[in-house]
């Protein structure tokens, strides 16, 4: 997520670089906007998407106003250097108007999507601790004790496809599928590594 600033080609005239917003769980394209180099520093510093509001002529960090925020995920320069591609998790609707993105697109987060978007939660867990969230506990206790809470939650699963209790096994089979993600993060991988293995079998 680190990128230096010093490589960047902004506009000669203006100082800005285009940034294009993307949803890190769906990929799907929210906005558009502008930044200048205090406005990528603060954007990483804050983990806030921020930019240049070229009508007000200043910061602007997207959600101040709405609490929409667009919380930072990663953040990668293209190959010349002169726009930004922005990975973030948003809090709510993205366009002004109430819309999922300024295209007027939905932006449906279910099914695999939010696998995605859990796998990026569970990251940031790992990267900034937090002593009140059961999965930063876990990755405190280290990869032995992830690894166990892994193999305890595929019995009980096992256990319970024996019997016809729905509910009890959709609940076991959420635990698991959420430990076995947290042990992917804690060995330095994740959901999509899993995905293009599969994929390579597949043909």
């Amino acid at each position: 997520m680190i990128i230096d600033t010093k490589k960047l080609k902004f506009d000669d005239n203006t100082g800005l670089i285009p940034a294009i917003i993307q949803d890190a769980s769906t990929r799907v394209v929210l906005m558009q906007g502008y930044m200048n180099e205090e406005a990528i520093n603060q954007t990483i510093e804050s983990r806030k998407v921020t930019f240049f509001s070229r009508s007000k002529q200043r910061l602007w960090t997207k959600g101040e106003t709405s609490k929409n925020f667009l919380n930072l995920v990663s953040i990668i320069s293209d190959c010349d250097n002169d726009s930004l591609l922005i990975t973030a998790q948003p809090q709510g609707p993205t366009c002004h108007t109430g819309s999922d993105t300024c295209w007027d697109q939905v932006n449906n987060s279910s099914g695999v999507h939010f696998l995605n978007h859990l796998g990026n939660v569970i990251k940031d867990r790992h990267l900034n601790p937090n002593d009140e969230s059961y999965t930063s506990q876990l990755f405190k206790k280290g990869i032995n004790k992830v690894a166990q809470k892994v193999g305890e939650e595929a019995v009980e699963i096992v256990i319970e496809a024996k019997d016809d209790n729905e509910e009890l096994f959709l609940n076991e089979a959420a635990d698991l599928m959420y430990h076995y993600l947290v042990l992917l993060e804690a060995k330095g991988y994740c959901l999509d590594d899993v995905c293009h293995i599969l994929e390579k079998r597949h043909r």
